[in-house]
């Protein structure tokens, strides 16, 4: 049976449903559900161009490690991404903790909401992300929202990742 998350602009008021891939990131997908709900401040992609995400502590029992990995998500597409010392450069321009400890796992959780995305970081190179989930609903609102962040900024914003309520 297909298990469905929600994924929630706080600010902006917008929600969106998504579709777990538990047969393609089984791993992924489980670690994601039994962590649920998950939040954290919003951050609009700078190298992978339509890429909204949150930076959360690190919560499975044991990292998933690679599965259903892309370098070209499309939109709709629901990605983890597990970072180490990586995120510290100022020229990321978090101002949270998330960028101040060389040594710190960060679990990045992102959606993609339009096409050409490249996941390719100048400092670090090619960046797979495991694709774990699939928006089904609502990705145009979520869309539209998240071109908002990009132009009129994230501060304030929080995404919200919770099990969505069987229809």
């Amino acid at each position: 049976m297909a298990r469905f998350i929600t994924i929630t602009l706080e600010k902006r008021g917008v929600t969106a449903r998504a579709r777990l891939l538990d047969e393609e990131a089984p791993r992924t997908a489980e670690a994601v559900w039994q962590a649920l709900p998950l939040k954290g401040d919003v951050f609009h992609g700078k190298f992978a161009r339509n890429e909204i995400y949150t930076l959360v502590s690190p919560f499975a029992q044991e990292e998933p490690g690679p599965e259903n990995q892309t370098i070209t998500p499309i939109p709709g597409d629901l990605c983890y991404f597990t970072f180490e010392g990586v995120l510290n450069n100022p020229a990321y321009g978090y101002e949270t903790e998330a960028g101040t400890n060389e040594s710190r796992l960060l679990i990045d959780l992102a959606y993609f909401y339009g096409r050409n995305n490249l996941l390719l970081n100048g400092d670090v190179g090619w960046v797979p992300g495991n694709v774990y989930g699939t928006i089904v609903e609502g990705l145009e609102e979520l869309a539209a929202a998240s071109q908002d962040i990009w132009m009129g900024g994230a501060r304030g914003e929080r995404m919200v990742i919770e099990r969505a309520e069987e229809e």
